[in-house]
């Protein structure tokens, strides 16, 4: 045997001598080991494959701390090493692209446009002004913009427009006039400033356009698209606000009005207090609160009620007065507000308001305007015609 394993070129000592054939010493082995290990199978291939687990997670962080030191490195020293100066990422640090710039929100504050017309009236000494619409307002969500329209030479005379409830693109469509002479032409600047209509709070302005007269040709009625600038830093001065409420009650035809508070009246009022006065018919119903004194803001907090036919509502015209009984018993009005079909701006919109949820309350506040104002408005504006409530 031995000589023919010779010539068959095997050695004495190879496997396929000293095993029999089809099996290897290393194939018995781990059954062995797990044979004559204490534990159940279950547990020694749980623990394997936990083992197993733990080497190729640790293998993978280690691969993941090395890329990133490989990846910080040459960062670190482009941004700090003295040939970093020379390269061409200095000025991309520094300077942006000019596409960037272009697209970017902050290159140009967006404000909104506004187009309105001019119209200047010779023979009567007045200009005509045409509030269209307005676009692009302030991003970021809807407002309830409304806007406000004066002239630098008329102070306290100033027209407001409807509130539009929900949307960045009001379409006024809304026309006013200023009594402006032709000698103060030069001189005079047409303002008209958007604001948020809040409830409670504040208003927020949206943006501010000035046109200063003396500059435009009024030969020609005029018609453009305006860019809107940042708001005014300050507010014009204001004679104060006043918190009312009002509910309408269409079958039985009672209007109750209630005065609940003031804020922002100048100081120094001895006793100031609100006259309710209501026109209908060329007849005037006439109340008042009492008096609080020493103070700039007053609680009132009464009621009046009236009654008013439901055929009759659109005549109507409320007007609430703050007057200020002095130190010699002689009663000042301070400011008015006018609210009903003939008002227009704030007060229009809480007398929809009011018409539009009948039988509920609807609580708004009004800044006071000049007394003058008030009575000429009731005397030349005509009466609108506002969507009635179900009388039953």
């Amino acid at each position: 045997l031995t000589m023919q394993g010779r010539k068959m070129g095997h050695s004495p000592d190879s496997p396929s001598v000293s095993a029999p054939a089809g099996t290897t010493a290393l194939r018995g082995l781990i059954p062995d080991l797990i044979a004559r290990t204490p534990w159940p199978n279950w547990a020694v291939t749980a623990g394997a494959f936990a083992l197993g687990v733990l080497l190729i997670s640790g293998l993978l962080c280690a691969v993941c701390c090395c890329r990133r030191c490989h990846r910080k490195k040459p960062r670190d020293k482009e941004a700090v090493g003295p040939g970093s100066a020379q390269g061409t990422t200095t000025t991309r640090l520094v300077q942006p692209d000019v596409e960037s710039l272009k697209s970017s929100p902050t290159a140009a504050q967006q404000w909104g446009r506004l187009q309105l017309s001019l119209e200047y009236d010779f023979g009567r000494q007045e200009i005509r002004v045409g509030l269209r619409q307005a676009a692009d307002l302030r991003p970021g969500g809807t407002v309830d913009p409304y806007a406000r329209l004066s002239i630098s030479t008329q102070v306290g005379h100033r027209h407001e427009t409807k509130v539009h409830r929900g949307t960045l693109c009001p379409v006024f469509d809304e026309t006013c006039c200023f009594h402006v002479p032709q000698a103060e032409l030069p001189g005079a600047t047409l303002q008209v400033q958007l604001f948020h209509f809040r409830h409670f709070s504040g208003h927020e302005p949206l943006g501010e356009l000035r046109l200063p007269l003396g500059t435009m040709d009024l030969q020609h009625i005029l018609e453009h698209w305006y860019p809107l600038g940042p708001p005014g830093a300050t507010e014009p001065e204001q004679v104060g606000e006043l918190c009312c409420s009002l509910r309408y009650v269409p079958s039985s035809g009672r209007l109750t009005v209630v005065v609940l508070e003031a804020r922002g009246l100048r100081p120094g009022l001895a006793e100031p207090y609100v006259k309710v006065q209501l026109i209908l018919n060329r007849k005037w119903k006439k109340r008042k609160t009492a008096g609080k004194k020493g103070t700039a803001a007053p609680y009132f907090n009464e009621g009046f009620t009236f009654l008013v036919p439901f055929s009759q509502v659109q005549n109507v015209d409320l007007v609430l007065a703050v007057w200020d009984r002095g130190p010699q018993l002689r009663a000042e009005p301070v400011g008015k507000v006018h609210l009903g079909a003939r008002a227009s701006g704030q007060p229009l919109q809480h007398w929809a308001d009011m018409l539009a949820h009948a039988r509920h309350p609807v609580v708004q506040w009004h800044p006071l305007r000049p007394v003058r104002d008030v009575d000429r408005a009731l005397a030349l504006q005509p009466c609108l015609c506002l969507p009635l409530p179900c009388s039953g």
